[in-house]
């Protein structure tokens, strides 16, 4: 069933926050989390034009599938764990696309 937005997006940044600031800036007002080598969430959905496409198919796409997990799948033994797996619901991508929209400027 899906959520009204209103309810995404607190949802998506408490996921966000939770799980993809081990790498990402996700909230500009704690800019010392995530690693430098990453972009924030902030830039990517401001500079980039497919910032959606690439925040709904963002467990496909490098280095995710290693960290990525969705509940109730088994490892994929072709791909190493680098850390120790986020798992999420399918319903999860929602959320956090929700709440990368609310940055939207």
């Amino acid at each position: 069933m899906a959520q009204e937005a209103g309810a995404l997006v607190p949802r998506g940044k408490s996921l966000s926050e939770k799980h993809c600031s081990r790498c990402h800036v996700v909230d500009s007002s704690k800019p010392f989390t995530g690693i430098s080598s990453t972009p924030s969430f902030s830039l990517m959905v401001n500079a980039l034009e497919d910032w959606e496409d690439r925040f709904q198919s963002f467990h496909a796409r490098l280095p995710h599938p290693s960290i990525v997990r969705f509940e109730g799948d088994e490892p994929d033994p072709n791909v190493e764990d680098l850390r120790p797996p986020v798992e999420l619901k399918f319903e999860d991508v929602d959320a956090i696309v929700a709440f990368a929209r609310s940055l939207l400027k």
